[in-house]
Order: C-alpha cells, then sequence, then structure tokens
C-alpha cells in the first residue's frame, strides 16, 4: 500500500521551480513551500521576491519566509503543516530540528553525482574542471553537508562548448525527473540507500565544490590555454571571468569574459591583437585565445563583433599582475 505523501518544499531560485512544478503537475500534495525572504535587489532597490515564492503563489501554495530556521514561531508554523516528507532543492543549509522533523525524512536535491562536488558550487566547478560528465543525485540530508546517503542519481553529459548556463538548465530538468522517481520510491517504500563512503577509497579523491567570490574569477593567464577556456566557461554566465587591459595611457579596463574560443596551443608573448572590425585575440605563453563575446565596464554584454562596430581594441594590453 502506498504512503500518503504529504510534501512540504524547499528551494529559492529558478532551478528549484522545475522541480516544484514537476510535484504539483505530478499532483502530489505540497502543503507548504519555505523560501527566501523577499529582498530589495537592483538599481531601484525594489524589493525582490524569489522565483519558487512566484511559482508557488501562482499554484496558491501556503509559502513560509523565514529569516531565522530556528525561530520557534516558525518551528510551530511547520509543525503545524504536517509534513510527512521534506524536499530540498537550491535553499540553504538546515538545522537538524527541521531535516529531522517529517516522518520519512527530508531528502535534497544536489547537482552534481555525489560524493563527487559537494558544496555551493556544483555547476561551475565541473565545468571548470574540465569534467566530461555531472549529474544530479539525491540523498537523505544529515548532519555535515552534501554527505548523506544517496538514493538515486543521473548522469549528464557535457559538451565541449557547454558552459555553467547550459549545464545548469540539463541538470535542472533531469533533476526534477529525479525528484519524481525518489518520491514515487518513498511512497511505494522502494529504494536502497548507498552510503557515499562506499563511493570512494581516500578524501584525497574528492573534488570540491566551494562558493565562488568575486576574487576567484579573475583569470590568471598563465595557466594552459584549455584551463583559462574550462574557467571561463565554468563561470558564464555567473558569476563570470574577467580581467584587467590597459590601453597606451595605462589606463585599466576591467573586462567580463563569456565566451571564447582556442585558436592554438602554442607559445606566445603575452598580447592583444586586434582588426577593429571582427575580433580580439589574446596570446599567452600556452596558446592564443579568440574573444567571442564580453562586457567592458560601463558596457552591455555584447559580441566582440558589435563591440567593434563603433569601438576600437588594437590600444590594450593585458594587465598582468
Amino acid at each position: 500500500m502506498n504512503k500518503k505523501l504529504r510534501i512540504l518544499f524547499m528551494g529559492t531560485p529558478d532551478f528549484a521551480v522545475e522541480t516544484l512544478k514537476v510535484l504539483i503537475e505530478n499532483k502530489y500534495e505540497v502543503v507548504g513551500v519555505i523560501t527566501s525572504p523577499d529582498r530589495p535587489a537592483g538599481r531601484g532597490q525594489k524589493i525582490n521576491e524569489s522565483a519558487v515564492k512566484k511559482y508557488a503563489v501562482s499554484q496558491n501554495l501556503t509559502v513560509l519566509q523565514p529569516e531565522k530556521l530556528k525561530n520557534p514561531e516558525f518551528l510551530a508554523e511547520l509543525k503545524s503543516l504536517n509534513a510527512n516528507l521534506q524536499i530540498v532543492v537550491a535553499f540553504r543549509m538546515l538545522p537538524e530540528i527541521v531535516w529531522d522533523m517529517p516522518e520519512y525524512g527530508t531528502f535534497n536535491l544536489h547537482a552534481s553525482l555525489l560524493p563527487q562536488y559537494r558544496g555551493a558550487a556544483p555547476i561551475n566547478w565541473a565545468i571548470m574542471n574540465g569534467e566530461k560528465e555531472s549529474g544530479v543525485t539525491t540523498f537523505f540530508i544529515e548532519k555535515e553537508i552534501d554527505t548523506g546517503k544517496i538514493l538515486f542519481q543521473e548522469k549528464v553529459a557535457i559538451g565541449d562548448k557547454d558552459n555553467a548556463g547550459i549545464l545548469h538548465d540539463k541538470l535542472m530538468e533531469t533533476g526534477g525527473k529525479l525528484v519524481l522517481k525518489t518520491v514515487k520510491a518513498i511512497e511505494e517504500d522502494d529504494f536502497t540507500e548507498t552510503s557515499q563512503e562506499e563511493l570512494f577509497t581516500s578524501e584525497k579523491e574528492l573534488k570540491p565544490a566551494h562558493k565562488i567570490f568575486k576574487q576567484d574569477c579573475r583569470i590568471d593567464w598563465n595557466r594552459e590555454i584549455k584551463e583559462i577556456n574550462n574557467f571561463v566557461r565554468g563561470l558564464s554566465a555567473y558569476p563570470c571571468a574577467w580581467t584587467e587591459f590597459e590601453d597606451d595611457n595605462n589606463k585599466s579596463l576591467t573586462t567580463k569574459i563569456y565566451e571564447v574560443e582556442i585558436i592554438d596551443s602554442k607559445k606566445h608573448e603575452f598580447k592583444v591583437e586586434s582588426d577593429n572590425k571582427t575580433f580580439i585575440h589574446i596570446s599567452t605563453p600556452n596558446g592564443k585565445l579568440n574573444v567571442i563575446e564580453f562586457q567592458p565596464a560601463g558596457k552591455r554584454k555584447m559580441k566582440v563583433v558589435d563591440f567593434l562596430k563603433g569601438n576600437k581594441f588594437d590600444n590594450y594590453s593585458l594587465k598582468i599582475d
């Protein structure tokens, strides 16, 4: 006999919306949704609602937006929803009093093939490290982040030209389907749990996926040319790789780099070349790249060929620290 599930969903960004949508479309009872509080954002500091909240409201779902997850009033409200299964997708770390509350547990959808790429930025790091494959994992939450017993996994190929945005969308769609599979298995009590420790023999084998900060996104032009290409792909479209150029007057121009392509892997001197019409090439000791899409400070994101219709770039050089 199948269990009667009362699901509480936790998530914030677009990545989580797909999963919530799959649950609703498959007629599961979602008794409540927990998402981040509304925040002022942008130049006008308009109040911004999370993507999950917007969808939840459109479906007339109960929405909770606690500042603190240990707040007694929130915990009482959470308990009153009487959920027996909690699902977490792209949300913050939960205290034990929250994840241990429901009868059938709390499981998380993680955007990697655990135990690899535990942490906040698995999509970015998989591409930055040149992986050819990623995937999604559902697992029961335990005290240590991203270490719980694995329920199901699904692999996803990473194309040579995939960036973090493309992989995000692939994993978002696959993740929604995997959560549905997991919920059905819990409903039918038809699943096994696999300890992550069974999947590696040494902690040294594990690749982390720690949070990425702005200073981590600066391009190191001394690296191998393939590594630079992977670095740009892995940070595009967010948070985005960046570098600094200097003009003939030593004026610095900070520039976000969204897309490049490798021209060769030969040895060159550091050099920036442009015909001021169709290309900007960057030469390094490990190869040469063609810049396809970028965003110089004060400009919008654009293709290089569009930028060069009204601007010159033959007077710039790389600023190497």
